[in-house]
C-alpha cells in the first residue's frame, strides 16, 4: 500500500489553486481555517464549507494543519482552561464533519524561524535558510533581549555583531520582519511590533523546559480523551529548528522528547507528524532509527532535506538530498504502511522557489512548482521502493 499524497494549501486566497495540487499528483489537501482565532471554536458551518470547495475539486482534506495551541494552554494561564474546552469542540466539530487526522505544535511564541526567505542557491532557485550567526545578531542587536548574552558563546557574540554592523538598515528590517511578524500558519497571537514582541516572550520568563513540558501533558491528558472518542488522530510536529531559540525552551526535538511525549498516554491517538526537515536539522539525531522506534506512531509525514552547515546553520535542500537519508527514512515509513489498512498522509515540505515562480508572489516555501518537484521525486522512490520490495 502506498502513502497518501498530498500537499498543503492555505485557502482560497492561496495563489497555488486547488487544480495546481491536484495537476501535482496529489489526492488530497492538508490545510486549516487560518481566519479563526487560536483559541476559538471551528464552527461545523465553515469546516463544511471548506470541505465542500475541496471535494468540488476533486481532492480530499486529509489533514488539518494546523489546529493551534493558544499560547494562554502553553503557559498554563489566563484562559487556557477556557481555550482548552475550545480546542476539544474543535476536534468534535472536525470529526462530525469527517476529518480525523489533527496536526500542531507546542511551540512557544514563534512558529518555525527562518533569517532569509529569499536564498539564493547556486543554481538560482530561492530556499528558506537559518543562518545562525544572523539570528543572533537579531537577538542581541536589533531585539535586544535582557540575558540574551548567556545563550551565546564570546565567539558567537564577536560574529553576531559583525554581522550586525555589515547589515543595512533595510536588511535589519528584513531581519526581523522574518522572525517577528511570523509565517503562514504561525502561531502567534498578537502584534507584529518589536516592542510587542519583547512583551509576548516576556510572558515567558519563568518557564523553562520541565515546565513547558509539563503544560503540553497537561494539554494533552485533557484532549487525548477526546480525541480517542471522536475517533482523531493528534500529530505533534516537532519544533523548526529543534532547539531553544530567543531563551524559549522547545520540548519536541529529539529522540527523549518523544518518549516522553508519545509514552505519556497509551493511545493511538497520541501519535507524531514526523518531519524529516525538522527532526534534520540537529545532527545528533538519526532520522532511521527515530523513524523505526517511533513508526508505530506516526500519523502524518512532512517530508524534505536541510543541509547543514558547519556551524548549525541550514537551508532547505533538494528533497533527496542534503543531510537526510531520504531512502533509508522512506524504506522505513513503507514497511510500516504495509501494516496498516490506511494509507498515513505525507506531504512535499518548504519547496524551493522556482522557474516561473521565480516572478510570482508565494508563500514562503510553498511556491507550486518546487513541491510538484519534490513531490514528484518523492513519489518516484516510493514506487521504487514498493516494486523492489514487492509491495503492492
Amino acid at each position: 500500500m502506498r502513502l497518501e499524497q498530498t500537499m498543503r494549501w492555505y485557502g482560497p486566497d492561496d495563489l497555488v489553486s486547488l487544480s495546481n495540487i491536484g495537476q501535482a499528483g496529489a489526492s488530497g489537501v492538508v490545510t486549516s481555517l487560518h481566519n479563526i482565532p487560536n483559541g476559538a471554536v471551528w464552527p461545523v458551518d465553515d469546516i463544511l464549507a471548506r470541505k465542500v470547495i475541496i471535494q468540488k475539486a476533486n481532492l480530499t482534506w486529509s489533514v488539518v494543519e494546523s489546529v493551534n495551541v493558544h499560547e494562554d494552554i502553553k503557559r498554563r494561564s489566563g484562559q487556557y482552561l477556557d481555550s482548552i474546552e475550545n480546542y476539544k469542540q474543535t476536534l468534535r466539530n472536525l470529526s462530525s464533519c469527517g476529518i480525523k487526522t489533527v496536526c500542531y505544535n507546542f511551540m512557544p511564541v514563534v512558529d518555525w524561524t527562518r533569517t532569509d526567505l529569499e536564498y539564493v542557491l547556486p543554481n538560482g532557485a530561492r530556499a528558506l535558510r537559518f543562518d545562525k550567526t544572523a539570528f543572533a545578531a537579531f537577538d542581541l542587536f536589533v531585539l535586544k533581549r535582557d540575558t540574551a548574552e548567556v545563550d551565546y558563546s564570546a565567539a558567537d557574540i564577536k560574529q553576531a555583531e559583525a554581522k550586525f554592523q555589515s547589515m543595512t538598515e533595510k536588511e535589519r528590517g528584513q531581519l526581523t520582519q522574518y522572525i517577528v511578524a511570523g509565517l503562514p500558519g504561525s502561531t502567534t497571537e498578537g502584534s507584529k511590533s518589536l516592542e510587542a514582541f519583547k512583551a509576548v516572550l516576556a510572558n515567558y520568563h519563568d518557564i523553562n523546559r520541565q515546565s513547558l513540558k509539563g503544560n503540553l501533558l497537561f494539554f494533552l491528558n485533557e484532549i487525548i480523551p477526546v480525541a480517542d472518542e471522536v475517533g482523531i488522530k493528534m500529530t505533534i510536529h516537532p519544533d523548526d529548528p529543534p532547539f531553544s531559540l530567543l531563551g524559549l525552551p522547545r520540548v519536541v526535538s529529539n529522540c527523549d522528547d518523544l518518549k516522553d511525549i508519545l509514552g505519556s498516554i497509551d493511545s493511538f491517538s497520541n501519535s507524531l507528524c514526523f518531519c524529516t526537515g525538522s527532526f534534520g536539522a540537529r545532527p545528533d539525531n538519526d532520522l532511521p532509527s527515530m523513524a523505526a522506534q517511533f513508526a508505530s506512531k506516526i500519523n502524518f509525514i512532512h517530508l524534505r532535506a536541510v543541509k547543514i552547515e558547519k556551524d548549525g546553520s541550514f537551508y532547505e535542500g533538494n528533497h533527496l538530498e542534503g543531510s537526510v537519508d531520504m531512502y533509508k527514512v522512506m524504506n522505513i515509513l513503507l514497511e510500516e504502511q504495509q501494516k496498516r489498512t490506511v494509507p498515513i498522509p505525507m506531504r512535499p515540505d518548504h519547496g524551493h522557489k522556482m522557474l516561473d515562480d521565480l516572478s510570482k508572489k508565494t508563500n514562503p516555501g510553498y511556491s507550486a512548482i518546487g513541491r510538484l518537484k519534490g513531490l514528484a521525486e518523492l513519489r518516484g522512490l516510493e514506487l521504487g521502493i514498493l516494486g523492489s520490495k514487492g509491495w503492492s
